[in-house]
């Protein structure tokens, strides 16, 4: 299924959102948040904790740092070290947990159908990607993909945010309107780009209700009807 709302004109660059868009993010968050679970319930101090203690770090980070919204990895890295330091434990334990979480995060694999839909796209784009994430794709088969990715806290604030939109516009010397971007996400994706003047792919098919009600460029059930833009 491929519903346009605007017409898509003048592109010159196709942006993507990574998690859940180029593949199914879920089972690798999940794999990620034991592998950090895992190495923290090596810690007795830690296993005294109750159930609660993780997410009250998390929150007392932030508040004390509300801008670390816009960057997850260095979010996670301060409140592991928040927590470690609040159990009295050596703070390599905060380094260890985090680097055991980016291990796991980066156990992925794109299909080979992805791959091909990519480098078909490249004949006639120019490929980036967009993320709010903390994935690096250099550590999967998505390296060498994309001439530049940008993300939420090195390169701007998160979206929808315009920030990481303008600042893909600046390095690639294009109108942000020469910038397509394609994502999952009505909140974060479709908002953020329309937000920057981008053009819009909603990729609908995680069943969820958001709350920004503004429309995509574009509407897609499956990110293989981008061979239509090939």
């Amino acid at each position: 299924m491929m519903r346009f709302n605007r017409a898509i004109d003048q592109a010159k660059v196709l942006s993507f959102d990574l998690d859940d868009t180029l593949y199914n993010n879920h089972p690798i968050i999940k794999a990620a948040l034991q592998a950090q679970h895992d190495y923290l319930q090596t810690l007795p101090a830690w296993r005294e904790q109750d159930h609660g203690f993780w997410l009250r770090c998390r929150n007392a980070v932030i508040k004390h740092q509300p801008t670390l919204i816009n960057d997850v990895t260095e979010l996670r890295k301060q409140a592991l070290t928040y927590a470690i330091n609040s159990i009295g434990e050596d703070e390599r334990h905060a380094v260890n947990a985090y680097e055991a979480f980016a291990e796991a995060r980066s156990q992925i694999t794109v299909s080979d159908e992805v791959l091909a839909l990519l480098d078909a796209l490249k004949s006639k784009y120019r490929l980036i990607a967009i993320t709010n994430g903390n994935v690096d794709v250099n550590k999967f088969n998505l390296k060498g993909q994309f001439e530049q990715v940008l993300m939420a806290g090195p390169d701007g604030d998160a979206k929808p945010r315009r920030a990481l939109f303008d600042n893909a516009a600046s390095k690639l010397q294009v109108a942000n309107h020469n910038i397509i971007h394609i994502g999952d996400s009505l909140d974060t994706d479709v908002q953020g780009a329309n937000n920057a003047g981008c053009r819009s792919v909603w990729l609908n098919n995680q069943g969820i209700t958001y709350a920004y009600k503004g429309l995509p460029c574009c509407e897609i059930s499956d990110i293989m009807a981008l061979r239509a833009f090939c």
